[in-house]
């Protein structure tokens, strides 16, 4: 039996068999557990379709109650715009009804600022009428003093009749022909005003159309305004001088005699040559060297704004204390106090480029601001600008159909003295040449290796290495004069 058995065992087929059983035994094992998780898996995609249907059918009812909104929404919105349309027409109406108004407004607003106009010339001719019936009034009782002192002579009378008709009036003129200085002082600066609102625009538009260049425009129309309060008050100081040797022989009485002649200048406006001032204007115009200027036209197109320039000026003289224009120079450090910049400034820059109009003063006390334009950089274009206009050639003669008036020709005479102390205090008059001085020091030596002159300064003729050094040294002067 054992020997059986023994061969069974050693025997190959029977191994290969037992190895056989063996490895089937095995294959049915992992194939009940594949079974298993197959069934498993199956029960999972099962769940799984099943949830998906139910959020399939819930997605189903969702959608048809946004497409249940969306036509309610269709429908608000076709009602929004049948409305949005409704009310569209009527703000049109109403737009069209208020510009309707608007028009009408208009019409009555330029309809009343004529009657205003009206009424201020009216109030205008009033005071000039009443001026004239207060002189006429004191002629009256001088010739009426005269012919009762001719009947009952005396030797007041006597010594009386060695003076002129005119200083009589004046000493013997009633206090009401004197303007009240507030009122005078109002009305000048309304025109001062009226002349920077439209005189200035109405010159502009003159200039402009023959330059086109707005600076050279505007840089113009400050020069003229400028050189009209120099030369207004140079003619107001020689008036002055003439009616006070005129008055001072025959004045009697307790009023000071400066009293009496501003008395009489006040009276006498009109005896003012202000034709003489405006050709005087010109000249020194001509000979400007910040302006350059078409030789087709003459600076006489603008002397309607000189004149009116020189009237408020001369008229500003006889106020007290005068009233005058603040100085003011290309490069300078813009002050808020005196000017206010133009809409095209650059308003980072510390310094102005050029001037618009002049800021008007009383006592060194600012009363109405100038404007000016500020840009980086202004002082050296002041300077290129001054270099560039010094060779203006002179312009002919107008023609016939030429629109300036005649009355000023451009001759190349200097321009008449200036007092500048008249305008700057002494000490803000040393103060501005001591800066004038160094200034024009280091620009000396800047120019002082170019024996040629001012042409031969420029980056193309010269080396690199010189021109970084000296722009520097000058640049680091002028700042530490600033």
């Amino acid at each position: 039996m054992a020997d059986s058995l023994r061969r069974l065992v050693n025997n190959e087929c029977c191994r290969m068999l037992q190895e056989k059983l063996e490895t089937w035994y095995k294959d049915y094992y992992e194939s009940l557990e594949k079974d298993r998780q197959l069934r498993e898996l199956s029960a999972t995609r099962e769940r799984e379709i099943q949830q998906l249907d139910s959020e399939l059918n819930s997605t189903r009812v969702q959608l048809s109650m946004v497409q249940q909104d969306l036509a309610e929404t269709e429908m608000d919105l076709e009602d929004t715009k049948a409305k949005s349309a409704t009310a569209l027409l009527a703000a049109e109406d109403e737009i069209i009804h208020l510009k309707n108004q608007l028009k009408s407004l208009q019409a009555q607003e330029e309809s009343r600022q004529r009657s205003l106009d009206m009424i201020a010339d009216y109030e205008r001719q009033l005071r000039t009428l009443k001026d004239e019936i207060a002189v006429l009034s004191a002629e009256k009782s001088v010739l009426q003093s005269r012919l009762s002192r001719s009947r009952s002579p005396s030797p007041d009378s006597q010594c009386s009749r060695a003076s002129s008709p005119v200083q009589k009036e004046m000493t013997l003129s009633p206090l009401a022909n004197r303007l009240n200085s507030v009122s005078r002082k109002a009305n000048l600066l309304a025109r001062f005003t009226d002349a920077y609102t439209k005189g200035r625009m109405e010159a502009q538009t003159l200039l402009k159309r023959y330059i086109d260049k707005m600076e050279t425009v505007q840089r113009i129309i400050y020069i003229a305004t400028v050189e009209s309060f120099h030369v207004a008050k140079m003619a107001f100081r020689h008036f002055k001088i003439r009616v006070r040797k005129t008055l001072t022989p025959g004045h009697i009485g307790t009023e000071s005699i400066e009293d009496v002649v501003t008395d009489y200048i006040i009276c006498h406006l009109d005896l003012y040559d202000v034709q003489s001032s405006v050709n005087d204007v010109i000249r020194a115009m001509n000979v400007n060297p910040k302006i350059s200027f078409p030789p087709e036209v003459e600076f006489a197109i603008i002397s309607c704004f000189i004149k009116e320039i020189c009237c408020i000026a001369f008229a500003m003289q006889t106020l007290d204390p005068p009233l005058d224009i603040a100085f003011g120079a290309d490069g300078e450090i813009f002050n808020d106090c005196k000017y206010r910049r133009s809409c095209d400034s650059d308003f980072t820059a510390p310094l102005v480029f050029y001037h618009v109009w002049p800021a008007l003063m009383e006592n060194e006390n600012i009363i109405m601001k100038g404007e000016a334009v500020t840009k980086r950089g202004a002082f050296w274009s002041s300077v290129k600008c001054v270099n560039r206009s010094r060779s203006r050639s002179l312009s002919p003669v107008p023609q016939h159909g030429s629109p300036c008036k005649s009355g000023a020709s451009r001759s190349r005479s200097p321009s008449p003295s200036r007092d500048i102390n008249a305008t700057l205090s002494p000490g803000l008059v040393g103060e501005v040449f001591a800066k004038m001085c160094r200034v024009l020091f280091w620009i000396s030596l800047l120019f002082s290796s170019h024996p040629s002159g001012i042409d031969r300064v420029s980056p193309v003729n010269r080396s690199h290495t010189e021109d970084s050094s000296s722009r520097s040294m000058l640049v680091k002067q002028l700042r530490r004069i600033n």
